[in-house]
């Protein structure tokens, strides 16, 4: 089964955050993915992939009923979405909480 193009630009910016000597600047519209407009499931398959550990989709949509914030199309700007996720971390640490929001 051939692979989606989304998860191939996903592992193509993956594989470049795999290079740190390669400073060279690249803008995620020249693979295909916008930063500031990711789906649902390219957020997921993104912070999974780099992050290293299961991320669902599911996960990112409680997420978003939570209150982390979407575009006004329902695409997550990714650093709108990793500040909400740091900020919300914090406040369930200082409450005693889960500090992984899922």
């Amino acid at each position: 089964m051939p692979t989606p193009p989304e998860d191939q630009r996903i592992q193509q910016v993956s594989r470049q955050a795999d290079r740190p000597g390669d400073s060279t600047p690249r803008s995620g519209s020249e693979h295909g993915l916008n930063p500031a407009a990711l789906s649902v499931t390219a957020t997921a398959r993104l912070l999974a992939r780099v992050g290293g550990r299961s991320i669902t989709e599911a996960m990112i949509e409680r997420d978003i009923e939570d209150g982390a914030p979407t575009n006004a199309d329902g695409t997550i700007n990714l650093v709108h979405f990793a500040a909400w996720l740091v900020r919300d971390m914090s406040q369930r640490a200082a409450a005693g909480g889960d500090d992984c929001g899922n």
